[in-house]
Order: structure tokens, then C-alpha cells, then sequence
């Protein structure tokens, strides 16, 4: 039996209360923070904060997925559309102690396409965060704004590395961010190719 939206936020609520290693969020914050501005000031170049932010998630996301997997048991998802909702109400909420509202998108439509409609390369989602723990006290200087500073791009890169250690190839990006003066904070992560067919170079 499928596993409902409900079913999955009880199970992300329970993992997060059951977790004895809970790290304070304020400490979280200001370590997160210090880390950013580390990285402003050795690469001077926002872009490539972006650049290594990103790719500091993707390597916390490839060891997270291990311990996500063996603490919620859950199965392989069936399409793509139940990965949004285990990685908003099971992966945020165990994690982050967030829930993000999560919308899902249509893939571009491809004449005699026989793939299911939330399978197809194209098929994305769209997380909204009401509250972001790494911005906590955070207020972005004109010139981070000016640069185009994603300040939380870490979470982009950890969800790109957790779901490709699941066979799943993603794009993780910002779309918005309330500390760059947007109405909302929102993450679209869109599905580029299943990796299961693909042999690593030298294996039969």
C-alpha cells in the first residue's frame, strides 16, 4: 500500500524526536554562518561560494543518505513525485527539524513519450521553506546581493548527492530567497536522468 503525505510527515516527526545527537540551532546558525563568511573571504567571489557551497552539500548528502535510509526504512519511491515528498516531509523534518511546503511541477511533454508522467527527465518539484535554520540571524550585505550569494546553497548540493546515491541524477537550485528580499524561499530540484542502467567504467 502506497505510503500517504501524512504517513510520511509522522514518519519524518518521529525520526527527528528520536534522535539523541541534536545539535543547538542557534550554535548550528552562527557555525553555518562563519563558514560563509570564511569562504567570502578566501574566494572573493560570490559565485564561487555558490560553487562551494554546493558542492560541500553534495558530500554531506552522499554519507547523510546512509543514515537517512537506516532510520526511516523506507522503500524505493515510486516516481519521482513521492521522492518530493520524502525529501520535504521525511528528509528536512529528520534532519532539520522543517517541513517544506512541497509543489510539484509537469515535465515538458514529449510526443509518444511511454514513460510515466512523474518518471520522465524533466519532472521536477518545488520546495518552499517558511523557515530556513541556517538563516537564523542572518541580514545579507548589498554587495552579497549584488553578487548573487545563495547564503544556504549547501542545501542544494545535499540534496543533489543523497538522491544520486539513490540512482538519481538531480539539478538542485534556488529559485528565491527571503534574505535576498523575496517573498519566499524556494528550492526546485529537477530530475535529469535514472542512473541504475549505468556500469562503472570497467565492470562487466
Amino acid at each position: 500500500m502506497a505510503t500517504t503525505s501524512k504517513q510520511y510527515k509522522a514518519i519524518g516527526e518521529d525520526i527527528w524526536k528520536g534522535r539523541t545527537e541534536k545539535t543547538n540551532a542557534e550554535l548550528f546558525a552562527l557555525t553555518y554562518g562563519a563558514l560563509v563568511v570564511q569562504l567570502i573571504q578566501d574566494y572573493e567571489d560570490y559565485a564561487e561560494v555558490n560553487k562551494q557551497l554546493e558542492k560541500m552539500g553534495y558530500n554531506i548528502g552522499i554519507r547523510l543518505i546512509e543514515d537517512f535510509l537506516a532510520r526511516s526504512s523506507l522503500g524505493r519511491c515510486a516516481d519521482f513525485r513521492e521522492v518530493g515528498e520524502v525529501v520535504a516531509k521525511v528528509g528536512f523534518k529528520s534532519f532539520l527539524n522543517i517541513t517544506p511546503v512541497v509543489t510539484h511541477t509537469a515535465p515538458p511533454s514529449r510526443p509518444n513519450s511511454t514513460h510515466q508522467q512523474g518518471n520522465v527527465a524533466g519532472s521536477s518539484f518545488v520546495l518552499t521553506l517558511d523557515e530556513n535554520p541556517l538563516a537564523e540571524f542572518v541580514e545579507l550585505p548589498e554587495e552579497a546581493l549584488d553578487g548573487g550569494l545563495w547564503f544556504s546553497n549547501v542545501l542544494c548540493g545535499v540534496i543533489r548527492g543523497a538522491l544520486e546515491m539513490v540512482q538519481m541524477q538531480v539539478q538542485a537550485e534556488f529559485l528565491s530567497d527571503v534574505l535576498r528580499g523575496d517573498e519566499s524561499t524556494e528550492i526546485r530540484v529537477t530530475l535529469l536522468k535514472y542512473l541504475e542502467e549505468e556500469v562503472p567504467v570497467g565492470d562487466d
